[in-house]
């Protein structure tokens, strides 16, 4: 059976083992989930992420963070654009995709994947692929 958002798919592992209060999840490699982890790791969301290959297109074990009260702190993730519908912001519309009081956005660009803090200080836009608290 085919996926047809795998996406989505590493956002609901993602929201499911933290909900769970797993330790590590396990999902599907490809490049953009590889960089959507590198980032969720450089802002403290996830503790680590570890690659193993399956002999298929490989495994990204990321493990997953809490607080002293066992808390999560990712507390929300959400898909933005989606296969059905693309959602994209141009240079002047990227800061302000993130106007919650806590959290980011994370942006695919022709720069490469980074959120929208990063994407509004290089004056770049591109698609809004998901957003995390």
């Amino acid at each position: 059976m085919s996926m047809t958002d795998p996406i989505a798919d590493m956002l609901t592992r993602i929201r499911n083992g933290a909900k769970a209060k797993r330790r590590a999840v396990d999902i599907p490699a490809s490049k953009l989930k590889r960089e959507i982890a590198r980032i969720l790791k450089e802002r403290n969301y996830i503790k680590r992420v570890e690659e193993f290959d399956d002999g298929k297109q490989g495994v990204i074990r990321v493990f997953l963070r809490y607080n002293k009260d066992d808390n999560s702190v990712i507390s929300g993730i959400d898909r933005i654009s989606r296969p059905g519908l693309r959602k994209y912001v141009d240079s002047s519309e990227v800061s302000y995709t993130g106007r919650r009081k806590h959290g980011i956005t994370i942006i695919s660009t022709s720069s490469g994947v980074m959120t929208n803090v990063e994407a509004g200080r290089k004056k770049i836009g591109g698609e809004l692929v998901c957003r995390v608290w």
